[in-house]
C-alpha cells in the first residue's frame, strides 16, 4: 500500500492534497487500510491498562482516524464537485464501510465505558472550557448513537445506517443525474425574445460545445435562471419550469419518490429506536432551538407575519401580470419573470443594469477587502498547488504579521460533474496537536455564468450575494483557533452555522462596502450611488414571497422528520401539497414535486435544519445592527466578532459565544424590520 499516495504524507506545498497524483483506482484501497489504522488506534485506547483519563481516552479518540478523515474529505469533495461514474460507483461501495466504521465506535462497548469512567468524574478533571465541550460532545456521541442499546437493537441501528448511507447517495446521484439530462435545444431565434445578450451567447457556446446548431438552456442555474426570468415566450419558461420542479418524480429509473419515503422511516426508525419520539426530536436535541416545537412555534410565528405580506404581493404581481399580458392566472413559470419586470417599474432597476458592475474577479476581490478591514487578513493568489479542475483558483492568506491563516480554494463555473448550488467545505481543519498549530485548507464551490467569448464572468446581484455568502462560511473556517479538530471552524450548532455566512451578505448593500468593487468591467467607473440606493430600496421587494417560500421549505422539512410514522405517508405529492396549503401562492402543478429534489434535507445534512436558515436571520439581522450602530468597518465590533464567533468553532453553546459578542440576546425585531415586515 506504500505506493498509495493517499496514505503517505503529503509532500506538498502547505502539506495540501497532490489532487494530479491521484488516481480514482486509489481511493477504495485507501479507505480499507486507513480504517484498519483507525481500528487499531481505537483498539490501542481500549487495550490502555492505566485508568480512562482525559487524555488517554478523550484526546486519544479525538485525534484517532486522521488518516480516514482526511482521505474522507478529498475523495467526497470530489464526489459533489468533480465526479464521474468511477467516483460515484466507489462512494457506494465506501459510504456502508463508513457507516460500519462509525458504528464499531459508537457501539464499543469497552471504548464507551472508558468515556463514561471519564465523564463520571469530569468535575475532579480541572478541564478547560474547550475540554469540558469535548467531552460532552464525546460521550453524547456514543449516548445518542446508540451505545446503551441491547447488542440486538445494536445491531438493527447498524442494519438502518447502512441503509441509509446507500440511499442518501442514489437520491443524490439521481438528481444530478436528472440536472445533467436536460437541454432545451432552441433553434429559432424569435425564441429567445427577452433574454438577456449574455445569456444568449453563452447558450450558443454550450450548443457549439456540443456540435450544435443554436442554443442550448439547461437546468444548471446560470442557465436556468435568466431563461424563466427573462424569456417572453411562456410556454419554454413551462417548458424549463416543469424540468426543474420534477427532477426525480417521473416514475422512471430516475424516481427519488420510493429513497424520500425510504430514508424518512428509516430516520424514523433510527430515532425510535435511540428513544427518541422522532428524528427532528433527536437531531434538535443537540440545535439551539432544542425541539421540534420550538421550531415549529418560530416557524409559525414568522409565518403569521410574512402571510398577509405575501398575500399583498402576489396579488399585485398578479395585477400588474394582467394589466401587462392579459394573464388571468399567473403560474409558477410566471413569477420570476413577472417579478423581474415589475421590479424594474419600481425601481427602474434589473440585474442586466447592474452585472457589468459585478466582473467576477473584482467581487472575489471586493470580498477579500472586506476581509481585510475587518479581520487584517491579506490574499495572494499562488500558483504552486495542485488543484482538481483548471478552474480552481488557489490563495494563500495570512495575518498583518504574515504568519499563514489558511489555504483557500476557490471554484466558481458549472460542469457535468459538480452538482447545482453553493457550498463551502474543507480539506484539512485547523487544530492544535503536539504544541503544533495546524492551519485549515477551506474551499468554496459555486455555479456561476461562466465568461464568454466577448464577456468577462459578470454575476447577477443574487451571485455577488451568494459568493458572499459562501465566503462568510469560508472565513468561520480560516479564522478557526481551536486545539480540537472536532470543534473546530463550522463545525457548531447547525443553527448557528449560517450567522456567519449570512451576516457577510449584509456588507453587499452598504455603499462604503460597493464602492470598494463594484466597478464597471469595462469602464473602471464605480458604481453609481442612485444604483446604489435603489439596490437598497429593492432589497425588500417581494420580502413576504421569499419569507413564505423559505417556511415552506422548513414546513416541508419538518413534515418529514417530526410528525407520525412516515409509513403512513403513501404518497410523496400528497403529502407535500398538504404541507403547502398555508404557504403556497401559485396554483399546483400535478408535474412537479419538492421533495424528490430536496437535496438539502434527503443526501445533505440539513434533515430537521433547514428552518436554521432563517433562525440564522434573526441572528444575523440582530448583529449586523451592531455593525451598522458603530459603523460597517468599525474593528472593534469587527475583532469581537472574530474573537467570540468566528475564531471560536463549537467550543462553548452559540447563545454564550452570542451574548458574549453582542451583549444581549438577539432580538427577532431586527429581522422583521430589515424585511419591511413590521406593521407600519
Amino acid at each position: 500500500m506504500s505506493n498509495n499516495i493517499l496514505l503517505q504524507s503529503f509532500t506538498t506545498p502547505y502539506n495540501t492534497v497532490p489532487f494530479s497524483s491521484i488516481k480514482d483506482a486509489h481511493f477504495l484501497p485507501a479507505f480499507e487500510e486507513a480504517i484498519k489504522k483507525a481500528k487499531g488506534e481505537i483498539e490501542a485506547i481500549t487495550k490502555n491498562t492505566e485508568t480512562p483519563t482525559f487524555e488517554n481516552t478523550i484526546e486519544a479518540l479525538e485525534f484517532s482516524g486522521m488518516t480516514l478523515d482526511r482521505i474522507s474529505n478529498i475523495f467526497f469533495n470530489l464526489n459533489s464537485a468533480e465526479t464521474n461514474d468511477t467516483i460515484q460507483k466507489i462512494a457506494q461501495q465506501v459510504s456502508p464501510l463508513l457507516s460500519e466504521f462509525s458504528n464499531d465506535i459508537t457501539l464499543n462497548a469497552d471504548l464507551f465505558n472508558r468515556v463514561k469512567q471519564v465523564y463520571e468524574n469530569k468535575n475532579q478533571l480541572n478541564l478547560t472550557t474547550e475540554q469540558d465541550t469535548l467531552l460532552d460532545k464525546k460521550y453524547k456521541s456514543f449516548s445518542r448513537n446508540g451505545a446503551n442499546l441491547s447488542e440486538d437493537k445494536k445491531q438493527q441501528l447498524r442494519d438502518i445506517d447502512k441503509k441509509l448511507s446507500s440511499l442518501k447517495l442514489k437520491f443524490g446521484e439521481n438528481v444530478l443525474a436528472e440536472t445533467n439530462k436536460f437541454e432545451m435545444h432552441i433553434t429559432d431565434e424569435a425564441d429567445l425574445s427577452g433574454l438577456p445578450n449574455g445569456a444568449k451567447e453563452a447558450a450558443k457556446q454550450l450548443a457549439e460545445s456540443k456540435d450544435k446548431t443554436g442554443w442550448l438552456f439547461t437546468l444548471d442555474y446560470p442557465s436556468y435562471i435568466p431563461f424563466v426570468t427573462y424569456a417572453d415566450n411562456r410556454d419554454l419558461r413551462k417548458k424549463m419550469t416543469l424540468a426543474a420542479g420534477s427532477k426525480g418524480f417521473k416514475n422512471d429509473a430516475l424516481d427519488n419518490q420510493k429513497y424520500v419515503l425510504s430514508i424518512a422511516k428509516l430516520r424514523y426508525d433510527r430515532a425510535n429506536l435511540l428513544g427518541y419520539k422522532t428524528h427532528a426530536h433527536f437531531v434538535l436535541e443537540e440545535r439551539m432551538a432544542g425541539t421540534p416545537e420550538n421550531v415549529l412555534k418560530f416557524s409559525n410565528e414568522l409565518l403569521e407575519k410574512a402571510k398577509p405580506a405575501a398575500e399583498r404581493e402576489f396579488q399585485k404581481l398578479e395585477d400588474f401580470a394582467k394589466e401587462s399580458d392579459h394573464i388571468d392566472q399567473l403560474q409558477k413559470w410566471d413569477g420570476s419573470y413577472y417579478s423581474e419586470k415589475l421590479k424594474q417599474k419600481l425601481f427602474s432597476l434589473d440585474d442586466e443594469q447592474l452585472k457589468p458592475y459585478f466582473k467576477l474577479e473584482h467581487v472575489i476581490d471586493g470580498a477579500f477587502t472586506v476581509a481585510n478591514k475587518l479581520f487584517d487578513l491579506n490574499f495572494e493568489e499562488i500558483h504552486n498547488i495542485d488543484t482538481y479542475h483548471d478552474d480552481v483558483l488557489t490563495y494563500k492568506v495570512t495575518d498583518s504579521k504574515g504568519d499563514l491563516i489558511s489555504i483557500f480554494y476557490a471554484d466558481f463555473f458549472p460542469r457535468a460533474g459538480k452538482r447545482n448550488g453553493a457550498w463551502m467545505t474543507s480539506y484539512k481543519p485547523q487544530y492544535v496537536k503536539d504544541g503544533v498549530m495546524e492551519r485549515p485548507h477551506i474551499s468554496i464551490v459555486c455555479n456561476f455564468t461562466k465568461p464568454t467569448k466577448s464577456k468577462p464572468s459578470l454575476l447577477t446581484f443574487n451571485e455577488v450575494t451568494t459568493l458572499f455568502h459562501e465566503f462568510g462560511h469560508a472565513l468561520h473556517g480560516m479564522l478557526a483557533n481551536t486545539t480540537y479538530p472536532s470543534l473546530s471552524g463550522t463545525s457548531v450548532y447547525w443553527d448557528f452555522v449560517e450567522l456567519p455566512s449570512q451576516i457577510l451578505e449584509n456588507w453587499c448593500y452598504e455603499k462604503e462596502a460597493l464602492k470598494l468593487f463594484a466597478t464597471h468591467y469595462k469602464t473602471g467607473e464605480v458604481i453609481p450611488m442612485d444604483l446604489v440606493e435603489k439596490i437598497k430600496a429593492s432589497a425588500t421587494f417581494h420580502e413576504g414571497m421569499q419569507t413564505l417560500r423559505q417556511l415552506s421549505f422548513g414546513l416541508l422539512d419538518m413534515s418529514w422528520h417530526a410528525g407520525e410514522s412516515p409509513e403512513t405517508i403513501k404518497s410523496v405529492k400528497a403529502h407535500e401539497s398538504q404541507v403547502f396549503e398555508n404557504t403556497s401562492l401559485y396554483p399546483e402543478t400535478k408535474e412537479t414535486c419538492m421533495s424528490t429534489a430536496f437535496s438539502h434535507i434527503f443526501q445533505g445534512g440539513y434533515s430537521s435544519g433547514y428552518y436554521s436558515y432563517k433562525w440564522a436571520e434573526v441572528l444575523d439581522a440582530d448583529a449586523f445592527d451592531f455593525f451598522k450602530e458603530k459603523g460597517i468597518f468599525n474593528k472593534v465590533v469587527a475583532t469581537k466578532f472574530k474573537d467570540n464567533v468566528l475564531s471560536k468553532g463549537g467550543t462553548e453553546k452559540p447563545m454564550i459565544l452570542y451574548k458574549r459578542f453582542r451583549g444581549q440576546a438577539p432580538k427577532p425585531e431586527a429581522l422583521l424590520k430589515r424585511a419591511g415586515l413590521l406593521e407600519k
